[in-house]
């Protein structure tokens, strides 16, 4: 199971064309390249099932919501598909887009709730021992860097917490995530869909500790 090459040529036309009449004209090479990716990420969902537990496989719509956008193009120029794991007990998500020199894999806690930033940050300023584990795993540094990724950082630290703390970096992020990049050719080889999955595997250890805390309060007793 591979992503095509026919895929990822239209995705760079339409980043080129980005207008409804070369979209309709063009309709079919959408369809076939849709399919494509359709199928890709469904057999990476039945990999994910094979460690994880996955309570949503969730397609991106390609169609952009322009309403409050200064960018009025009508089409996302690539394909994504989310993955939630399950409910209340399994915490986190996976994610992956195909995107014309711009595709990456991500997992982790993208937008955490108020309460569940705060239940993350307890433990960091308690002990962020384990979490350290996590980011200094050798799998866990091959994939990803050894680093948690954030869409937004807080410049000082949280309004309670030591600006002085050891773990200020962690203590300041908005969200804790996974990413790996991949090029154009990464993507079209034979292996793509391997790596994919391999890199999701050493996700684990960090989805399972941070699933524990989000489950448990501070003298690790259930709340659930």
């Amino acid at each position: 199971m591979k992503i095509e090459n026919a895929t990822l040529e239209y995705l760079k036309d339409l980043q080129k064309n980005n207008n409804r009449d070369w979209f309709s004209e063009t309709k079919p090479r959408y369809v076939q390249a849709q399919k494509n990716a359709k199928e890709v990420f469904a057999a990476i969902h039945e990999e994910l099932q094979m460690h994880d537990e996955i309570e949503k496989s969730k397609m991106m719509r390609i169609y952009r919501d322009v309403r409050f956008s200064n960018d009025k193009t009508p089409y996302k120029a690539h394909f994504a598909n989310s993955y939630s794991r399950l409910g209340k007990e399994l915490r986190g998500g996976y994610f992956l887009r195909i995107r014309p020199g711009e595709s990456f894999l991500a997992g982790g806690f993208w937008e955490p709730s108020k309460e569940d930033l705060l239940r993350i940050r307890k433990e960091i300023e308690l002990d962020a021992s384990e979490i350290r584990a996590i980011l200094a795993d050798k799998e866990y540094q091959l994939y990803f860097g050894g680093k948690f990724e954030s869409f937004s950082e807080l410049k000082t630290a949280p309004r309670g917490f030591d600006k002085a703390h050891k773990d200020i970096d962690l203590l300041r992020k908005k969200g804790f995530i996974a990413s790996r990049s991949f090029t154009d050719a990464e993507v079209l080889s034979e292996n793509f869909f391997e790596e994919v999955a391999k890199s999701y595997k050493a996700l684990r250890p960090f989805f399972d500790l941070f699933s524990d805390l989000l489950t448990t309060n501070l003298n690790g007793e259930s709340i659930l």
